[in-house]
């Protein structure tokens, strides 16, 4: 598992550079492995939002309400998102979140918490998200590209799932499997946004 995290982890880097997010963006900020813990995560998302509208990209593992922090030894859980919630209701301007994107299990259970904290649009997996990729690349190529956000999560999806079904195809009754109906993404949001919009700071 942990050569699986470290070549995915510097894929997503590599992909980052290959479809212009540096180019794109004002400030990338990767945090990774022991970086990755509620208080540095925080203290990163406030230093930005000072000067930034924050589009939050999650490649990491997720359970129920929480997201898996480097090598599954703590969580990226209620800890931070409390002291975020409040410090957004004592000043809004001290977060500024634009779109949170994540290849992470359950990731629908929070969105709820992430629209919380003033994000324009969110997506999730309804369970095990069996599909980090081609879901990443493709959703990157999308929206770096131009696609609004549920378009680009949308087609991302899509061919995910196209490229699932040859390993689960539905069963005999029609259904899909599990694998697949897991992985599904559900998009949440106030409304749809794309890269290119004015879209505050």
């Amino acid at each position: 598992m942990a050569i699986v995290d470290y070549v995915t982890e510097e894929y997503a880097k590599l992909m980052l550079r290959i479809l212009g997010a540096y180019r794109r963006y004002d400030r990338v900020v990767v945090l990774e492995d022991a970086d990755v813990t509620n208080e540095k995560m925080a203290a990163a998302l406030f230093d930005l939002s000072k000067t930034c509208r924050v589009d939050l990209l999650l490649l990491v593992h997720g359970h129920q309400e929480c997201l898996v922090a480097y090598r599954g030894e703590s969580y990226i859980d209620h800890h931070l998102f409390t002291s975020l919630l409040a410090a957004y209701r004592q000043e809004p301007s001290s977060l500024d979140l634009g779109i949170v994107y994540g290849v992470n299990c359950y990731g629908a259970s929070l969105a709820s918490t992430w629209l919380s904290l003033g994000a324009d649009a969110v997506n999730g997996a309804v369970g095990i998200n069996y599909f980090p990729e081609p879901s990443l690349s493709l959703f990157l190529l999308r929206w770096l590209n131009g696609a609004s956000y549920s378009d680009a999560v949308e087609t991302s999806f899509r061919w995910a799932r196209r490229v699932g079904k040859l390993a689960w195809p539905d069963k005999a009754d029609g259904c899909e499997d599990p694998h697949v109906a897991g992985s599904r993404q559900i998009i949440f949001g106030r409304r749809d946004v794309r890269l290119f919009d004015l879209r505050g700071k």
